[in-house]
């Protein structure tokens, strides 16, 4: 964070190639580490993630890490967007359930994946400015709802893919119960340490694979 200040404080004045940015972003960051999927390649190409984070941090929004947004919450790290996204694959006729939205920034990448995203966002300012946001940018596939990503989405299930965008302390069962047969949930699980998790569900039950050790913030639950 000390860095980032200080980059903040010398770049004021300079207006930066954002395209060339989320460029390099891609090739450096995502490509180089190994997501090969070329649709999700295009769809982080496209969207233009200085728009998802506040104005003071758009300097830094293609940069390797994650940033601050609102309401002590953050836009996850670009390679983990991707290699998330990836192993949910994500086809056109997909509806796909997201639980924290955030700023908007993985729904968006989504949208241009899928058939339609339902989005869950527990903080009611966030889930106001995101779907403002969404909105704005012509994301009209995107759904946005203020509520408990615990309980899922159930008047729209099943789902064809399940992301979870922040860590519960074990896998919600509604969300397995939402989830379609043959479809994948991508869910980061654990509290100081967490690792990320591809639920697949077949017709006899699911299987769990453990991908890399992953630090999200926590999931926030109604009272």
């Amino acid at each position: 964070m000390i860095l980032i200040l200080i980059f903040l404080s010398t770049s004021t004045s300079i207006t930066p190639n954002y395209k060339v940015l989320r460029g390099r972003m891609v090739e450096e960051q995502i490509i180089a580490r190994g997501v090969r999927d070329s649709s999700v390649v295009e769809a982080m190409l496209t969207v233009e993630r200085h728009l998802f984070v506040p104005k003071k941090y758009q300097p830094l929004a293609y940069g390797d890490y994650p940033l601050p947004i609102p309401d002590n919450q953050t836009i996850s790290q670009p390679y983990i967007v991707a290699l998330m996204t990836e192993l949910l694959e994500v086809k056109k006729t997909d509806k796909i359930l997201e639980i924290g939205t955030g700023s908007g920034y993985q729904a968006a990448i989504l949208s241009l994946l899928a058939d339609s995203v339902f989005t869950i966002e527990i903080i009611p300012g966030l889930a106001t400015s995101s779907e403002k946001r969404l909105d704005s940018l012509g994301y009209d596939n995107v759904v946005v709802k203020c509520g408990d990503g615990y309980k899922g989405w159930r008047e729209h299930a099943p789902f064809d893919g399940i992301i979870v965008t922040c860590a519960p302390e074990k896998i919600p069962s509604p969300l397995l119960y939402q989830l379609a047969v043959g479809g994948k949930m991508v869910i980061p699980v654990g509290e100081l340490y967490q690792e990320l998790i591809l639920v697949t569900k077949n017709s006899v039950g699911i299987t769990k694979k453990n991908i890399i050790p992953v630090r999200f913030v926590p999931m926030i639950r109604e009272h």
